[in-house]
């Protein structure tokens, strides 16, 4: 977590929007996973647009922001981008939606999707079990267990995930197409 960027916890941010003094509210989870839910009057900034026009953004971000994914993890990640933007003020959602909604707020649900990290456990499982059941026939078949391991292991340490990358380019995991243009009108039409 950068400096400039610090911890919101989610009873702190219900209480915010109770009050009607929320802040700017991005998402930086995919568009699928913002479809099927998302804290209401959130924008929905994908962390990969977001990491590539961070600047574009900076101008229609002057304000109080928190950064929301599933967890907090991606959150982080988005504010370090930004924060390297020079974008003052930021606060990460500490748990992501996972904590908001144990925290009982207000969640605006679309079409039900598997989120990203359940994908890859399926995926992942199923090559290792498959690779290990045909060990007994190709015993060599052993070695892609092991790469799959080596990735998932490599994914925990560097808090990246290839295979969630590719998962979420899926078009069962896209949902609406997210663009620069759209997100930057969104963010200057609600401007106060």
């Amino acid at each position: 977590m950068d400096s400039t960027t610090s911890i919101l916890p989610a009873d702190d941010l219900r209480h915010l929007v109770e009050s009607g003094g929320a802040p700017r509210l991005v998402d930086v989870r995919t568009p699928g996973e913002f479809e099927t839910a998302h804290i209401p009057g959130s924008y929905n900034v994908p962390l990969d647009l977001l990491r590539e026009h961070r600047d574009e953004l900076r101008a229609h971000l002057d304000e109080q922001v928190v950064l929301v994914c599933r967890s907090g993890q991606r959150a982080s990640q988005a504010g370090q981008a930004l924060a390297a933007a020079g974008l003052p003020n930021l606060r990460v959602l500490d748990g992501g939606m996972t904590a908001w909604q144990a925290a009982g707020g207000p969640v605006s649900r679309g079409r039900a999707r598997w989120d990203i990290e359940r994908q890859v456990r399926l995926v992942a499982g199923s090559i290792v079990l498959v690779a290990v059941l045909l060990t007994v026939v190709v015993p060599p078949a052993k070695w892609i267990a092991g790469l799959i391991g080596a990735g998932l292991t490599f994914a925990a340490l560097s808090g990246t995930c290839a295979m969630g990358m590719l998962l979420a380019k899926l078009p069962y995991n896209r949902g609406p197409r997210t663009d620069l243009d759209s997100v930057i009108r969104a963010l200057a039409a609600d401007r106060p």
